[in-house]
């Protein structure tokens, strides 16, 4: 069998996650991924290897893009931390201070910061919609405020998979006046010299990664959701996952690629990642003082009917899951960030001046965090243990 070489670099006091990801890549049924760490003001792990195209034929590239899913929704959050040490948005108001039309069906003391900590009451749409309602923006926002929530919002939370985009960009658009996309680049990719897309100019399409759907189950002991699915087509879980269908099919196609979603379709490099949200955690300027405090505070905890395990989240981050390291950060207590489906993840990690991101296009089964970059992880903490 071919080694699959890994290109990059690596600071040496870093070795072991070198070693790590050229094990993690050199194992059966992996295609392509990028890891990269941010710690103390410097980028010192930069690793990519394999290919980005489904033929297997194209090596991946340091520039190369991939759809990191749910870890769009913290890249969105920390935009909107910025949207608020600006003044351009306050999430004690109404969504209907800004989105008038959303204020019925018991929705109208729904508060803004209750979508980015999933207490809004609508991670499913309940309305059946058609196959290419998934591309249209205005069928998608009115829906939602038109329909009931599921619960009373404010009184529980469950995890808003897609629909967190939806509502929380078109408040933020309401609000600020622009899309999120347009603010991301604007405020933090340009400036920072992020290579990350909310909506993929066509100029940047040679740069993208061909995403493979897992057929695998996750380990003994870990939630595998589609059985929810294929049991309960009509439970939330289900709903979530498969309403529009073109949910389960689309991430390969030029209309999502090119389409702002800010709950699953950026498209990044595993460097960007890193660096995002290492400057947050390195306290470079990118936010206050106080939106990093608010990026660490827990707003909601315990059993969630839609991940059907229990989370712990901040305001539009996954916090440190206390007593489930395998679905965690690792050690740092006040770690925030987000893994998105199929295993890509990023956090920040304060206490140690860090950020991490990890991206592949193999996807895998689990909810939570991947294995893979766990073990990446796992790495990264005992390189800092020596130093």
């Amino acid at each position: 069998m071919a080694i699959t070489a890994v290109q990059g670099r690596c600071d040496a006091r870093f070795e072991f996650v070198r070693q790590a990801f050229s094990d993690l890549m050199n194992e059966p049924g992996q295609r392509g991924a990028g890891v990269s760490l941010y710690w103390r003001g410097e980028t010192v792990v930069d690793l990519w290897a394999g290919t980005r195209d489904k033929d297997a034929r194209l090596p991946w590239q340091q520039d190369t893009l991939v759809n990191v899913f749910s870890t769009s929704k913290g890249v969105a959050a920390l935009a909107v931390q910025k949207a608020l040490d600006l003044g351009l948005l306050d999430l004690q108001k109404t969504i209907a201070y800004y989105w008038p039309e959303y204020g019925c069906e018991g929705k109208k003391d729904a508060r803004v910061g209750w979508i980015l900590n999933h207490r809004v009451g609508q991670p499913a749409i309940k309305t059946p919609l058609p196959d290419e309602a998934l591309f249209d923006w205005e069928r998608m926002i009115s829906t939602l405020a038109q329909e009931s929530p599921w619960w009373q919002p404010g009184q529980s939370h469950g995890y808003h998979m897609v629909t967190y985009g939806w509502l929380l960009g078109e408040v933020f658009r309401r609000a600020a006046g622009i899309s999120i996309g347009q603010f991301l680049r604007e405020e933090l990719a340009q400036p920072l010299g992020l290579d990350m897309f909310l909506g993929v100019p066509e100029a940047e399409f040679s740069r993208l990664a061909d995403l493979s759907g897992s057929r695998d189950r996750p380990h003994s002991g870990r939630l595998y959701l589609f059985d929810k699915v294929l049991g309960e087509p009509e439970s939330m879980t289900s709903k979530a996952l498969t309403n529009p269908k073109t949910l389960m099919t689309s991430s390969n196609a030029e209309a999502w690629r090119r389409m702002e979603l800010p709950s699953a379709n950026l498209h990044a490099t595993a460097a960007a990642l890193a660096t995002l949200y290492g400057k947050v955690a390195c306290r470079e300027g990118v936010l206050s003082a106080q939106a990093l405090r608010r990026c660490q505070q827990e707003e909601s905890v315990g059993d969630d009917p839609v991940l059907l395990t229990r989370t712990r989240f901040g305001p539009g981050f996954l916090l440190q899951q206390v007593g489930h390291p395998e679905t965690g950060f690792g050690p740092g207590t006040q770690a925030f960030g987000h893994p998105g489906s199929g295993g890509s993840l990023a956090f920040a990690d304060p206490e140690q001046e860090l950020g991490f991101g990890f991206v592949m296009n193999q996807m895998g089964p689990y909810v939570m965090v991947d294995p893979r970059p766990r073990r990446l992880v796992d790495a990264v903490y005992q390189c800092l243990a020596r130093i």
